[in-house]
């Protein structure tokens, strides 16, 4: 069964959608965001194929786009020119303005697509999240479970990766210091679009994520 839920509206006005997978019931609760950057949404298509064929075991969550407004303009800020994964609270810090590539925003949670996916994370406390991003090709090692990044990473075949420097007001960051016994971690999918055969393994992989 699959139940369709609009969480709340984009910037401009733009549903953002949430589906409810699996078993509800299940212990192993899983969230997949197959785009938050409106230039780097190839992991939509992973999204899409997790609704069409769901698990029968987990209870997954998945958001299609948390950025619609930036997918339609091609952008990566959202529709107020706001990079959404710097605008979480932990480590913060302002810098720059609208439309700089990484502007944080004002404050954060300034905006409401990044309030919509703080109010679903806090009430689900998700066991495993994936964010999808683009184009590095590889698995960003984060504070979270190692044991569980080590192991998605290699069932789809990209390296696991710990980038140099600091991402203030990410949002894996933000829930691996909320929530440190789970595993929050981003996918960076090489560019262009993925074929059937990666996607299938994609699916595969945030089926048994937690296994």
């Amino acid at each position: 069964m699959v139940r369709r839920m609009v969480l709340g509206h984009s910037v401009l006005g733009r549903p953002i959608i949430a589906f409810r997978l699996g078993d509800p019931t299940s212990e192993t609760k899983i969230l997949v965001v197959g785009c938050i950057h409106g230039n780097e949404c190839a992991g939509t298509a992973v999204a899409r194929a997790l609704i069409a064929g769901p698990p029968a075991d987990i209870d997954l969550w998945v958001i299609r786009n948390l950025n619609p407004d930036g997918f339609r303009a091609g952008t990566r800020q959202n529709g107020r020119g706001v990079d959404l994964n710097r605008n979480f609270p932990y480590r913060w810090r302002a810098m720059g303005q609208p439309w700089d590539k990484e502007f944080p925003g004002p404050h954060p949670l300034s905006e409401p697509e990044d309030r919509i996916a703080r109010r679903l994370i806090a009430r689900l406390h998700p066991d495993v999240s994936i964010w999808f991003h683009q184009p590095l090709g590889l698995v960003v090692r984060s504070a979270g479970d190692i044991t569980i990044q080590r192991r998605f990473a290699r069932r789809v075949g990209l390296p696991l990766v710990r980038l140099s420097g600091r991402y203030p007001g990410s949002v894996t960051s933000w829930q691996n210091h909320w929530h440190p016994e789970a595993a929050a971690f981003v996918v960076e999918l090489p560019s262009g679009s993925l074929s059937p055969t990666a996607i299938d393994r994609y699916v595969h992989a945030i089926e048994n994520a937690a296994s």
